[in-house]
């Protein structure tokens, strides 16, 4: 079993930063691959990054190429994603998630998920 818990969501101006964070507990992280799905009123789920284990091939879903980065840090078990130049389309809850499967992760199909956290952006 995992746990995950997402943190750093908020509200910010379009162009605006935030940096969203993921606890994991329950599992040896270095084991999983990670990702950040988003789910906005509306719209379909959308698998925005991913993870692998070893850090290295990120996947990033076209809309937020070149304004998101993934990361990890394996010795805390934590997952981040820096959104950068904001975009009121990005306005979304944010999801933390986790599996064996790297491609599973990046379409976004998680064997453990956490709560979300939301991030809006205003215009």
């Amino acid at each position: 079993q995992v746990q995950l818990v997402e943190s750093g969501g908020g509200l910010v101006q379009a162009g605006g930063s935030l940096r969203l964070t993921c606890a994991a507990s329950g599992r040896t992280f270095s084991t999983l691959d990670m990702g950040w799905l988003r789910q906005a009123p509306g719209k379909e789920r959308e698998s925005v990054a991913a993870i692998s284990v070893s850090g290295g091939n990120p996947y990033y879903a076209d809309s937020v190429k070149g304004r998101f980065t993934i990361s990890r840090d394996n010795a805390k078990n934590m997952v981040y994603l820096q959104m950068n130049s904001l975009k009121p389309e990005d306005t979304a809850v944010y999801y933390c998630g986790a599996g064996t499967s790297t491609a599973a992760v990046r379409r976004g199909s998680y064997s453990w998920k956490g709560q979300g956290t939301q991030v809006t952006v205003s215009s």
